[in-house]
């Protein structure tokens, strides 16, 4: 990659538009749905797209009977191997790393959780909340699961507690969110059996604990939470979106002095929706899901687009970043194409664009080729992974092989390049390991490649590999 390119925008300036949105939208007394003309629901859409985003993920995670990542509040699930096409609990899931995901609820007391040691190159522990900016407490790139560690999580409405230090705890953290998602990475190095089987052992030891329950006290009484419906993101567009953000809002900490914080707030408040208020369905605008829903749609095929375009995406080094590093536009894309994922100094995901500026599409076979000077540069390993562009779910193959990679299976030419093949049939001089399949029909394909620990310095100066269709 060139450069940093930063230059690409979705939408006119931000504080033009959200002027003109909020002035207006303050002067909606009668909240009734065709008081707001198509800008003015796309920006809200825009401003809200992460928090619903998020508010699908996190309680998906914790609640949704069908997910076989299901952990319950403040429980955890620990991967026992690699993902496969099974997993449609989450869009564009990674076949490269093993997860142990926990789901927190911390607004009746603060929850500790232990974390091992591990034997891996990459191990890396991101936590978030509805909000979707991500914080980066642990990774092996700053020389941490050398030992255990022991961390608080809480927010400033955990019951009971104000930050104070806690016996047997290493770091306390508070978190901007009564609801919470914390998870670790693991390399398996799956091409070493031994080791990967130490890996999974050690993640079996992270333990979850309300903080009662960390000190042997009584657990203090807790009321049933009424969480509002999840869904697909279109779907809490169309039929529960004001519900949903007022209880976002109700277990959210907003700055005073942070522009996206208070530019969602103000554009939901004339609509009836702001913190410390009850849901109630009677005051709250009479809005047109249906259009918003389609705004919301609109905003993913432009994110999709965008991140399959020639040049690949435009925000590498500008997504999954901390509170008050994150701009609107690389928020609004990573919460589109797959929510929860880490900053480039962890991690960074270059999609992979087909050579002739075209979409990728399963009624082509295409090849990848890097020779040893164009391999990534990482410091621990990466990984290229298909999937169909619609839902951002692995394409299914008797193979189970969705991924390219140390952990997925690759293999090096004798020059220490790589030719990585996607096709319907297996190219007659392709290697097995270098072969994802693909199934012969109209669809829409996304390739992302994975550099984790990446060289800064060299990816300056490196680009991403084009597919070039056979």
């Amino acid at each position: 990659m060139k450069k940093r390119n930063r230059s690409i925008a979705l939408v006119i300036p931000i504080f033009c538009a959200l002027i003109l949105t909020v002035g207006t939208l303050a002067t909606v007394q009668s909240k009734e749905a065709d008081m707001l003309n198509d800008d003015q629901i796309e920006e809200i859409v825009r401003r809200s797209y992460q928090y619903v985003a998020m508010y699908n993920v996190i309680n998906k995670a914790a609640m949704q009977e069908e997910n076989p990542m299901k952990t319950g509040w403040n429980g955890t699930y620990k991967a026992e191997g690699l993902l496969d096409h099974t997993m449609k609990a989450i869009a564009r899931p990674n076949n490269d790393t093993l997860y142990v995901t926990s789901n927190l609820n911390l607004y009746f007391e603060p929850v500790v959780v232990q974390y091992p040691a591990f034997d891996s190159k990459f191990v890396c522990l991101e936590t978030s909340a509805y909000d979707h900016y991500c914080e980066i407490p642990l990774s092996t790139t700053k020389g941490d699961f050398k030992k255990p560690v022991t961390i608080l999580y809480y927010s400033s409405r955990s019951k009971g507690y104000s930050g104070e230090p806690i016996k047997g705890v290493d770091q306390i953290m508070e978190m901007s969110g009564d609801f919470v998602i914390v998870f670790v990475r693991v390399m398996p190095h799956a091409a070493e059996p031994e080791r990967m089987k130490k890996n999974l052992a050690a993640m079996q030891q992270v333990k979850v604990q309300p903080l009662s329950e960390f000190l042997g006290n009584a657990a203090p009484q807790v009321d049933t939470i009424d969480f509002p419906a999840f869904s697909t993101d279109l779907g809490i567009f169309e039929n529960n979106f004001l519900e949903v953000m007022q209880f976002v809002f109700n277990h959210t900490t907003f700055e005073p002095d942070d522009e996206m914080d208070q530019a969602v707030l103000s554009l939901l408040k004339p609509l009836g929706v702001e913190p410390g208020k009850a849901y109630n369905p009677d005051s709250v605008a009479k809005i047109d899901g249906k259009k918003f829903a389609a705004a919301a749609e609109e905003i993913f095929k432009e994110s999709i687009a965008l991140l399959s375009g020639p040049e690949g995406n435009p925000y590498l080094f500008d997504m999954f970043k901390p509170k008050g590093e994150m701009k609107l536009e690389p928020m609004i894309v990573q919460s589109v194409t797959g929510p929860i994922g880490v900053p480039a100094h962890q991690a960074i995901y270059p999609s992979i664009a087909s050579s002739d500026g075209q979409p990728l599409n399963a009624q082509n076979d295409y090849v990848i080729r890097m020779s040893k000077d164009t391999m990534p540069p990482e410091r621990a390993f990466w990984s290229t992974t298909l999937y169909d562009s619609d839902n951002g779910f692995f394409i299914p193959n008797d193979q189970k092989k969705y991924s390219v990679g140390e952990n997925a299976g690759m293999k090096l030419n004798e020059d220490g390049g790589i030719d990585i093949y996607i096709a319907a049939e297996k190219p007659a001089d392709a290697a097995e390991e270098n072969w994802l399949p693909i199934n012969r029909k109209d669809e829409k394909l996304d390739l992302i490649m994975r550099v984790y620990a990446p060289d800064m310095e060299k990816l300056e100066t490196w680009e991403a590999p084009k597919a070039e269709k056979l």
